[in-house]
């Protein structure tokens, strides 16, 4: 089970002769929770455990961090684990309040992939779940939000490395531009041979991590870019990526046709996975059907690859990589 900003999801990976077992167990997790204190008592101290464990992980750490500084409204402002002072305070009746509030069948999506009939699975989903008890309408309350242009610098204790990142949130770009972004988010930084890995790692030996990071769900439309380096190189580190950008907005890295292509391939190639493996394929259909859209999303994908050419990256770099949120993390003296 894991939970994001959006859902909580609860997932089964089995032979299938299991089937009606994994339903049947899901089934009794959603409709037949108990919350024991003495449960309650020790998962809070494994949540607990779990926030002061990612205060001690720099990346973890600096993801919340910038996520923190950038909106006001936005839910993305808090990590989903909470706070301490949250963890704390819970009780086995606010629990069971938000259990029978939100664990309900029209709040509710399944997503199955098997080797069986359709009507199969239904049958067997309707022993397990039929007599589920509808509850109020959801109405969703996430807000869309633009990240804020700051810039702050933490210091922390016993940490070596210093961390830096940057966010930038793009809600206002098409299905083609988001595809387009996603081509310059993998020559950025999404690979080994992105320019940032080059740059920063390869060529000036700065960085062991460099990375960015997409989102691009209906109500998370981010991008960040993470690397931690010594804090002597922190600035040279920023100069690199700050002009790295600089250099795509104003067409003075080249994005040729063959590479385009190769990136295309392979945003396909992850594609094509996806559908191939079981989990990932349950994982991107419940995605749709929490989105409202298609389960078949990926077809219209792939026809619209072929129409990025070079000026589209170059037009979605001007207009997403703008007046970003920075979070800066240095050794405490």
């Amino acid at each position: 089970a894991y939970t994001d900003y959006k859902s909580t999801v609860f997932s089964i990976t089995i032979l299938k002769e299991e089937i009606e077992k994994a339903v049947e167990l899901l089934g009794d997790i959603l409709r037949e929770s108990q919350f024991e204190k003495n449960e309650i008592k020790r998962e809070k101290g494994v949540v607990l455990s779990e926030i002061r464990s990612s205060k001690d992980d720099l990346e973890d750490l600096s993801f919340n961090m910038v996520n923190s500084i950038a909106f006001n409204k936005s839910g993305l402002k808090h990590d989903t684990l909470g706070t301490e002072e949250c963890i704390e305070k819970l009780n086995s009746d606010v629990l069971l309040d938000f259990y029978k509030k939100y664990y309900v069948p029209n709040n509710t999506i399944i997503s199955i992939v098997s080797c069986y009939e359709h009507e199969k699975v239904v049958e067997i989903i309707k022993k397990y779940f039929n007599n589920w008890k509808v509850g109020n309408n959801i109405e969703s309350k996430f807000i869309n939000e633009d990240n804020k242009n700051i810039e702050k610098i933490m210091k922390k204790n016993d940490i070596l490395d210093s961390s830096l990142i940057y966010l930038y949130t793009f809600y206002n770009l098409s299905k083609e531009e988001e595809l387009a972004l996603k081509i310059l988010n993998h020559k950025l930084g999404d690979s080994s041979n992105s320019i940032l890995f080059r740059r920063l790692r390869e060529e000036k030996g700065l960085a062991y991590d460099v990375s960015t990071h997409m989102d691009s769900t209906s109500d998370i439309k981010t991008i960040y870019i993470y690397t931690a380096v010594h804090k002597d190189d922190v600035e040279q580190a920023r100069n690199i990526i700050e002009n790295s950008i600089f250099e795509i907005k104003n067409k003075e890295i080249a994005f040729k046709d063959e590479n385009i292509e190769l990136m295309k391939k392979v945003l396909k190639t992850a594609i094509t996975l996806t559908i191939e493996d079981t989990v990932e394929l349950s994982n991107y259909i419940l995605e749709q059907r929490i989105e409202g859209e298609s389960i078949t999303g990926f077809v219209e994908d792939l026809k619209s690859l072929s129409t990025i050419d070079k000026e589209s990256i170059y037009k979605v770099a001007n207009k997403v990589l703008n007046n970003p949120s920075v979070h800066i993390i240095i050794p405490r003296d």
